[in-house]
C-alpha cells in the first residue's frame, strides 16, 4: 500500500530553491551582456538530482537566441555559485530550455479578444447599450 504524500517532494523543494538562487544569480552575478532581461520561470530536477532543466523566457523575442548562448556560456558559473549557495551532495547540471508557454498564453488570449470582438461586432452588441442598461434602471 502507498503512503500518502504530504506536501511537497524533497526534488520540488530542490527544484523550487534553484530557482529562486538562480533568478537571484542571473539578475545580479550574470555580467554577460548578451543576456537581457532573463525571467527563469520553472526547473524540474531529476530523480538522483543530477540534472536540473532550467525553463526562462525573455523579454524582448528578438534575443531568445543570444540569450540562450549566454546562458549556456555561463552554466558553469552558475552551477559553481549554485553549489556554494545550496549544500547538496552533487550540484546539478544546468540545462537551459526557453519557456514558450507565455508567449502562447499571449497569443491564445490575443485570439480569444479577437472572437469576442468579431462576435460583439456580428451581433450588435456594442458597449454604448451598458449605460443604456443603467438609464432604463434609473427610471423606475
Amino acid at each position: 500500500m502507498a503512503k500518502a504524500r504530504k506536501g511537497f517532494s524533497r526534488a520540488d523543494r530542490i527544484a523550487e530553491q534553484i530557482q529562486r538562487e538562480l533568478a537571484e544569480l542571473v539578475r545580479t552575478g550574470l555580467k554577460d551582456p548578451r543576456a537581457g532581461w532573463i525571467t527563469i520561470t520553472a526547473v524540474q530536477v531529476t530523480r538522483d538530482y543530477s540534472h536540473a532543466k532550467v525553463f526562462y523566457t525573455v523579454m524582448d523575442e528578438k534575443t531568445r537566441e543570444v540569450s540562450q548562448e549566454a546562458l549556456e556560456h555561463s552554466a558553469g558559473y552558475l552551477r559553481s555559485e549554485l553549489g556554494r549557495s545550496i549544500k547538496m551532495f552533487t550540484t546539478p547540471q544546468l540545462h537551459f530550455v526557453y519557456d514558450e508557454s507565455v508567449s502562447r498564453g499571449m497569443h491564445m488570449t490575443s485570439l480569444i479578444n479577437q472572437v469576442a470582438k468579431e462576435d460583439a461586432e456580428k451581433f450588435g452588441q456594442v458597449d454604448a447599450a451598458a449605460p443604456a442598461a443603467d438609464e432604463e434602471g434609473s427610471a423606475e
